[in-house]
This record gives structure tokens, sequence and C-alpha cells, in this order.
């Protein structure tokens, strides 16, 4: 844990810097991700995923904001790690259901890791 305290803030911001821009890239380029995820692609899903990514943008944003903010943003930490915890649900549904690839797989749990470490990082505000 110790290694983990030292850098946390660091990976916060990485993992923050991470969501921000591949929430940005799925807003913009949305066939591009679910090719690699093997999503079928219709005008309805392509919005969608355009709609996750504006979230995705939003909660990297406000994780990076909280971050480098004088106040401490207790709540907000709360609700981006939700969101992660959230993600990973959502995404392994989708695997489950046969909608992503296994490829999607390492997206889930990349946003598992993510919400557990912005609880962690919760509880030590």
């Amino acid at each position: 844990m110790a290694l983990i305290n030292k850098w946390l803030n660091l990976i916060i911001v990485m993992i923050s810097v991470a969501t921000l821009a591949s929430g940005l890239f799925q807003m913009v380029a949305p066939d591009v991700i679910m090719n690699m995820i093997e999503a079928d692609k219709t005008a309805t899903s392509e919005h969608f995923f355009r709609i996750v990514g504006m979230f995705m943008f939003l909660f990297g944003g406000l994780m990076l904001h909280t971050i480098y903010s004088t106040e401490p943003g207790k709540p907000a930490v709360l609700w981006a790690a939700l969101q992660k915890i959230g993600a990973f649900v959502g995404v392994g549904l989708g695997i489950f259901l046969g909608i992503f690839s296994m490829l999607a797989l390492s997206v889930a749990l990349f946003d598992l890791f993510s919400g557990v470490l912005f609880l962690y990082y919760y509880k030590k505000l």
C-alpha cells in the first residue's frame, strides 16, 4: 500500500486524463471503438456511443478539477468511482450478452481497477 499511496495522486491524474481523452475520442469517432470491440454499428448505437463518450469526458474532467482544487471534493470522487464501477458492470454485461468482443474485457477491468482506486482515494480524503 505504501507504493500506491506514494503515487496515488499521479495514478488518479493519469486515469482521469485517459478517461477524458478516450471519452473525447469516442465522441468524435465512435465507429473506431465500435470496430475494435466488434459492436454492431447503427446510427442509434453510434449516437449512444457518442453520448457515453461525452460522460467519460465529463467525469475525467471532473476528477482532474477535483484533484487540482484547493477544496477536497469528496462527493465528486465518490460519484466518479461509482461511474467507473457502473462502466465495469455495463461493459461486462455487454460482453456476457455477446454485444461486445472479449477485447472489451480490458476496458471493463480498467474501469473496475479505476473505480476501486477512486474509492480508496475517496477514503483517504
